[in-house]
């Protein structure tokens, strides 16, 4: 593949988002989910717990200017849980988001992650509480999240973390993009379709 897809490490500032069981419709409000493409998705991440009805802002990180711009999100216990939408971790990646660590996640909100790109990784809850006061201590201390030696990095500390194996291994060696790696094999595919006598007269698209 020319373009690097591998996801060893990522790095920037951090947000920290407090509260367990932090579903789906929060993240992304349903009735956002009728959307033609997610290009548009990030400015409603949160939407009901950011605005009034009145459009006016509420008191919450994603509105807080000391986080402008952070890339990781700081979560505690089963984050994403509630329906599979993958919605959910498009708005956040569209808004900015790049990494997640959390005390646990729900299984399809971290898989639908990893067909992002989006490492997300599972770290003990004392390690969660410290990280966050580190960060609301000092927004601008620099996060790094290591795939490769599993471990979150920032200020003086260090922290073992985890991840569900196929994911990691998938970001690292830069395979998570389905559509790429198909995309990389075209050839192949190509000369496999032409072998097989259903296939016959296969073309690639231009």
């Amino acid at each position: 593949m020319s373009q690097n897809l591998n996801v060893k490490t990522v790095k920037g500032r951090a947000l920290p988002l407090t509260g367990d069981d932090i579903d789906t419709d929060r993240i992304i409000p349903a009735r956002y989910l009728k959307c033609v493409t997610f290009d548009e998705l990030g400015q409603y991440a949160f939407y009901d717990e950011r605005f009034r009805e009145d459009g006016t802002k509420k008191n919450h990180p994603f509105n807080d200017p000391r986080y402008k711009g952070a890339s990781i999100l700081i979560v505690n216990k089963n984050f994403g849980c509630g329906s599979s939408r993958e919605h959910a971790p498009q708005s956040l990646m569209r808004f900015g988001i790049n990494g997640i660590i959390g005390e646990s996640f729900a299984e399809i909100f971290a898989d639908n992650c990893t067909t992002l790109g989006i490492p997300v990784v599972v770290a003990q809850k004392s390690d969660i509480g410290n990280l966050m006061s580190v960060v609301k201590d000092d927004p601008a201390c620099e996060v790094r999240i290591d795939l490769e030696s599993k471990e979150v990095c920032y200020g003086d500390f260090s922290i073992p973390v985890h991840q569900q194996e196929s994911s990691r291994r998938v970001l690292v060696e830069g395979t998570w993009d389905s559509m790429a790696v198909l995309k990389s094999a075209a050839a192949e595919t190509k000369q496999l379709a032409n072998r097989l006598p259903y296939l016959k007269g296969f073309q690639e698209d231009a």
